[in-house]
């Protein structure tokens, strides 16, 4: 029996059939995990940031295995679709002083209204959100199209639809977007000192490759060096037309 997890569950006010829900899987197998049974990492990782807890608090066990990440670094996951959408709409949510996003389009969180929404109440909440997109017409984004294989016009129109999302949030005030021509290594996903930072790989879509869930620490860490790159691309960005 995992006295922890259900603790866990009963401070959130959530059920097994939540998470399933969240995790897109079966009850059975939340059961299975209240249980004693230890879920893939994967599954590890989304349940703790479901429930806003350290994944060691819930599996003592696997916490040697958890200890041998770099300090900053609470998770990574192995693709970005293998993040549970709850898991990104929990990350913003939590925001209290900042949202940033820095990406080439970010069109899975334009199209996921949950995302929007949460957006827009951080913002109405005197939160200031930052997003940062690719330049539709700029080199950067045609290169990106070529790199992944869909060419530079498909890679144009992602962007053109997540902007024409995304543009709505303009109405609430505290809520910037900003067009940038930089080549990207990677896209950052902010909340205050949190960070999803979903890694490039050539050749390969967004989606396939890895998150790293950061964390900022007192000291210089991953977070702050990642930070540290938004803040240096929002600066040469134009603004969005409205």
């Amino acid at each position: 029996m995992n006295d922890n997890l259900r603790y866990a569950l009963a401070a959130a006010r959530l059920t097994a059939t939540d998470v399933a829900a969240a995790l897109a899987v079966d009850p059975k197998t939340v059961s299975r995990w209240l249980q004693g049974r230890v879920p893939y990492p994967r599954h590890r990782w989304a349940v703790a940031d479901l429930l806003h807890v350290d994944e060691a608090d819930l599996w003592p066990e696997i916490a040697p295995r958890h200890q041998a990440l770099a300090e900053g670094v609470r998770a990574i996951y192995p693709h970005r679709w293998a993040v549970p959408q709850a898991v990104w709409r929990n990350h913003f949510s939590a925001a209290r002083r900042e949202i940033g996003i820095l990406a080439y389009s970010a069109l899975f969180l334009a199209e996921d209204r949950a995302v929007l929404d949460a957006l827009t109440a951080r913002a109405k909440a005197d939160v200031k959100v930052r997003i940062l997109l690719g330049d539709p017409e700029g080199e950067a984004v045609a290169q990106r199209g070529a790199d992944e294989g869909i060419g530079a016009e498909v890679m144009a129109a992602r962007v053109m639809n997540a902007l024409a999302l995304f543009r709505p949030l303009l109405r609430v005030q505290g809520v910037e977007i900003r067009l940038h021509r930089t080549v990207l290594y990677n896209s950052i996903y902010q909340a205050d000192d949190e960070l999803l930072v979903n890694t490039h790989a050539y050749g390969t879509p967004a989606a396939d490759t890895p998150v790293m869930h950061l964390t900022g620490t007192a000291d210089e860490g991953p977070a702050t060096t990642y930070l540290t790159s938004m803040i240096r691309i929002w600066a040469t960005a134009s603004p969005c037309p409205q």
